[in-house]
């Protein structure tokens, strides 16, 4: 038994297919921020917002701590560090690999919470909400001009 078939038709739904699998799937991306023991307050906060920000897009973020000098024979600076910023980011991410030391750099990985296609999906269904309201928002305007047009007020319209 054989089947006749347009072959250049079942290509184009073989590819169509394909497409459509490789859009679904996500890329693991590792990013990475670094930081210094004696980092101020304030890019302490900016750092960590990059972190929450990678976070919530769904990718893993590794953190590096460069230690310099005399900053080499107090880990546990870097060692508290990482940890604060663990405990502060908890909600979008956990702690994947532990702190660790590695000459000198000390490494720790954070996960996140969502996968990457929950991400994803979230980020989509928010763009077209705040399309919707744009495009809301210009129709009520655009019906304010016409009615200032015909000379109404726009509470007469």
């Amino acid at each position: 038994m054989c089947k006749l078939m347009d072959y250049g038709k079942f290509k184009y739904e073989s590819a169509m297919k394909a497409r459509e699998a490789r859009k679904n799937q996500a890329h693991t991306v590792i990013k990475e921020m670094k930081l210094r023991p004696k980092i101020d307050p304030h890019d302490y906060d900016t750092k960590k917002g990059h972190v929450v920000r990678f976070l919530k897009q769904g990718d893993k973020v590794k953190i590096t701590i460069m230690f310099r000098g005399r900053e080499q024979s107090r880990p546990e600076l870097g060692f508290r560090l990482l940890q604060r910023l663990a405990s502060d980011v908890e909600d979008l991410g956990f702690i994947e690999s532990n702190p660790k030391q590695d000459g000198r750099n000390m490494i720790m990985v954070l996960g996140p919470h969502k996968k990457k296609t929950e991400a994803m999906a979230e980020a989509r269904e928010a763009q077209a909400a705040r399309k919707a309201g744009r495009q809301g928002s210009t129709d009520a305007a655009s019906e304010d001009g016409a009615a200032e047009a015909s000379g109404e007020t726009p509470s007469e319209a």
